[in-house]
């Protein structure tokens, strides 16, 4: 039982959003094997005798509330060893954090009985260098960045600082699992080129070489004390880092103190190919970089058809690596969010280019999401969530993707542990039918978004109406028809029959054109053609031989609408289903879209085709979702 003697712990008097808290003790040890359980609100970063040795706190729920045992023998030695610990509490909402109230809990084993547990004799402050309440906001996705003051640095964590007093309790309630995949790994620091700077010398453009994802470090020399803003990003716009896009600002602020300054982020980590140094006054900078802090997951050697194939092989799996943090996340870059659709395209992916197809990795992701709550009985649009958003389909994604990690893995335990939740999910979209069909969920939490192309965007935080449409109706079949394989491997009962095979008959019916041979995406007079619900209608035999060939030709001839790259997989299916000798035409329509990436000189793959200037010039170019080009390389 773990944490039976320690308790959930805070700075006295420190509240709200974006706060940072210390947290500091002895503990004597006899030279033993020494580890140390920890888990937090928001994240941490532990030292043990003044050195780092890990930060990182899992996403999670607090009725799945992840612990990290962490091996402290190497940084320990017998007699008194100092343990000192800050913690994030970010404190609002974004979409990838839930909020809790703030809290640390540890305890200290040596050869493992507990020899020092969290409870009010540990001595705590507010940070004096991490400013608390700053909120300084990178995106709504993403939450925070952070403002730190050199100058107020002391013999903190070390040793005893100025400042400490004993520490609150606060009220948590909280059912423990340890964390479900290995550690990651620092890797050696990525340093920066010198790209430019100006005669003030008050600001410097540094290039890493690559996309890089990791904890932020510099070093440099000033006369005087004074702000540094370091700005990160993924290209350059007129010579310069875009530090601000909309309403996302991109950098985090550093108060330097006169002579040698030297800083690395614990907690937050950043994602950037370029960096940008600008002060107030001039500075020298002795180095800059990003460390990496990574999953390492070892990759499957593979002979491809051409070099170029190769290439877009390898920046594909460098994408996969970029994008595997505690879970898999989006776009390290802009949200670092895991979301139901992205992950599934990750996972298929993963399964390829890995050993293993690192498959306990996927099986962590896909349990994480079942841990989701809502009214609803959905998922949220992401896992943790803190705010009430929902993208409806991506639900119906989530039980695709778990049909395909069982059809990998043939892991039946990771099924019985989430059933209840597919169940809840699918029971979810039987209740919107009407005459046959699945109708869409109301209100403006739920955004009816398929795909980001023409029509399939939906409306954020809009009433999208209550109506049916092709996409909606189709997924359901995918998702039912995936369950009613999950349930055939595992020897459970599927209650979905008579519903699956009268929603099959009535999509049909409601949204097949037979004058054009085509689905129709809604019955609302636009006569929207889209490849997308076309492309699903053929995976799932909803239409015979020669009106897959008629489909699948509109799509090959641009006589239909086309999905980004992150739903092409739906397509390409489609084609290659209604004839292997298709196959061709995927492989060069995929070369055509990535050479445009390995020509810009990407090391990573893009979110959408259009790059940077997607998104009002906030296009990704490292996105997990795109690396399922693997699926049709292989």
């Amino acid at each position: 039982m773990v944490f039976e003697k320690s308790k959930f712990i805070w700075v006295d008097s420190l509240s709200g959003p974006d706060s940072y808290g210390e947290f500091f003790s002895y503990v004597t040890l006899k030279g033993g094997n020494a580890k140390i359980r920890i888990s937090v609100d928001g994240d941490y970063a532990l030292f043990v005798n003044g050195k780092y040795v890990k930060s990182t706190q899992y996403g999670d729920f607090e009725h799945y509330k992840i612990y990290d045992e962490i091996d402290i023998s190497p940084f320990a030695h017998a007699g008194e060893s100092s343990i000192g610990i800050i913690v994030w509490h970010f404190g609002a909402p974004s979409q990838r954090y839930k909020v809790y109230e703030p809290g640390l809990i540890f305890e200290v084993l040596e050869n493992d009985k507990v020899v020092l547990a969290s409870d009010t004799s540990i001595l705590s402050r507010k940070s004096p260098t991490f400013k608390s309440g700053g909120c300084k906001k990178i995106s709504s996705q993403l939450g925070f960045s952070y403002f730190y003051d050199s100058t107020k640095e002391d013999s903190f964590p070390l040793s005893l600082g100025d400042g400490f007093k004993k520490s609150v309790l606060t009220k948590k309630n909280c059912t423990f699992f340890p964390r479900p995949i290995r550690e990651h790994s620092l890797l050696p620091v990525v340093l920066g080129k010198l790209v430019s700077q100006n005669d003030e010398k008050t600001s410097y453009v540094f290039d890493l070489g690559k996309e890089c994802v990791g904890f932020l470090s510099f070093s440099l020399d000033c006369e005087s004390q004074g702000k540094i803003t370091v700005s990160y990003g993924e290209c350059l716009e007129s010579g310069h880092v875009k530090r601000l896009i909309g309403d996302r600002d991109f950098s985090i602020e550093y108060i330097a103190k006169p002579g040698h300054s030297s800083h690395t982020s614990p907690m937050l980590r950043i994602a950037c190919q370029y960096l940008e140094i600008s002060s107030e006054m001039p500075i020298r900078v002795e180095k800059i970089g990003v460390i990496p802090q990574s999953y390492v997951a070892k990759r499957v050697k593979r002979e491809l058809e051409s070099e170029l194939d190769s290439r877009i092989y390898d920046i594909c799996v460098n994408t996969l690596d970029a994008c595997m943090m505690e879970h898999y996340v989006d776009c390290p870059w802009r949200e670092q969010c895991l979301y139901a659709f992205d992950s599934r395209n990750q996972m298929l992916s993963g399964y390829i280019a890995y050993e293993n197809g690192n498959s306990e990795y996927a099986r962590a992701n896909l349990l994480l999401m079942s841990k989701d709550r809502r009214s609803d009985n959905i998922l949220s649009i992401c896992f943790p969530a803190g705010n009430d958003l929902s993208i409806p389909s991506f639900s119906l994604h989530y039980i695709i993707a778990l049909w395909e990690y069982l059809e990998f893995t043939n892991d039946t335990s990771l099924i019985f542990e989430v059933d209840y939740k597919i169940r809840e999910i699918l029971n979810t979209f039987v209740a919107q039918e009407k005459n046959g069909l699945v109708y869409k969920l109301g209100g403006t939490n739920h955004w009816s978004f398929y795909d980001w192309s023409e029509g399939l965007e939906g409306n954020l935080y809009q009433e999208d109406g209550t109506d049916s449409d092709a996409m909606i109706c189709l997924l359901t079949i995918y998702a039912l028809t995936a369950y009613q394989k999950i349930c055939e491997k595992c020897t459970l009962p599927f209650a979905y029959g008579d519903f699956l095979t009268k929603l099959r008959t009535e999509t049909r019916k409601a949204f097949f054109n037979t004058e054009r041979g085509l689905f129709v995406f809604k019955n609302d007079g636009r006569e929207l053609y889209h490849s997308l619900p076309n492309s699903l209608a053929i995976t799932l035999d909803l239409v015979d031989d020669g009106e897959k060939r008629k489909i699948a030709s509109a799509i090959k001839n641009n006589e239909l609408f086309r999905p980004s790259l992150s739903m092409r997989a739906f397509e390409y299916d489609a084609l290659i289903t209604a004839d292997y000798q298709n196959r061709s035409f995927v492989l060069d329509e995929i070369r055509k879209e990535y050479k445009k990436m390995l020509d810009f000189g990407s090391s990573t793959v893009w979110e959408t085709s259009e790059g940077p200037s997607a998104f009002g010039n906030a296009g990704s170019l490292c996105h997990g979702w795109s690396a399922i080009a693997i699926k049709f390389l292989v």
